[in-house]
């Protein structure tokens, strides 16, 4: 079954390679789901990825030209579909067909018009604010002090908690009563019927 992107709240966690984005993303996962909230991802990758060995027989099927290859097992399951040069799908196609969720988060797609939070890191690849060039960006997280924020909440790069405070508050997440399935974070958050904008 597939949603509309704009159905379910959305956070972007961008930045240059090597600012720390993986890292804040599986931290906010763990602080989020600690919540109550259950939690999906979108991850892009600019490279060729691969989500099986090169002999497994998914692979050996993929390879042989089946554009679809499902691998299932009791604790997991996936669905590898070869583009076969058809054009990446657009994000919000991407988040259409994720499973119901209280909040997607999106790492990656520096250049999406989703909100997101710039990563920023000293040792990162690139110093180049994104802030600057994207009015997407809603707040920054760094592990050093911001002296070009622009307005912009700031966060310690650990500061995972109030990070997560911020972005229930910024995609709807609010005090409330629990939502239809019961779920209520730790501080009392309930997801709100308004769609992110």
């Amino acid at each position: 079954m597939k949603r509309t992107a704009g159905s379910v709240p959305v956070i972007g966690i961008a930045g240059w390679k090597k600012s720390g984005k993986t890292t804040l993303v599986t931290r906010l996962i763990a602080e989020l789901t600690r919540r109550g909230l259950r939690i999906a991802t979108v991850k892009h990758a600019h490279h060729k990825f691969q989500i099986d060995d090169a002999e497994t027989d998914s692979a050996r099927h993929r390879r042989a030209g089946a554009a679809q290859v499902a691998v299932v097992s009791r604790e997991r399951w996936a669905i590898v579909k070869e583009l076969q040069a058809a054009p990446e799908p657009e994000l919000a196609e991407v988040i259409s067909r994720l499973d119901p969720c209280d909040l997607v988060i999106v790492e990656g797609y520096k250049r999406s018009s989703i909100p997101k939070i710039e990563v920023r890191r000293s040792a990162a690849a690139s110093q180049e604010p994104l802030a600057e060039k994207s009015p997407n960006v809603i707040a920054i997280a760094a592990d050093h002090v911001v002296t070009n924020a622009r307005g912009l909440p700031t966060f310690a790069l650990d500061d995972v908690a109030a990070m997560a405070d911020f972005i229930a508050a910024s995609v709807g997440l609010q005090p409330g009563e629990p939502d239809a399935e019961g779920r209520r974070s730790a501080s009392g958050a309930a997801r709100r019927d308004t769609p992110a904008k």
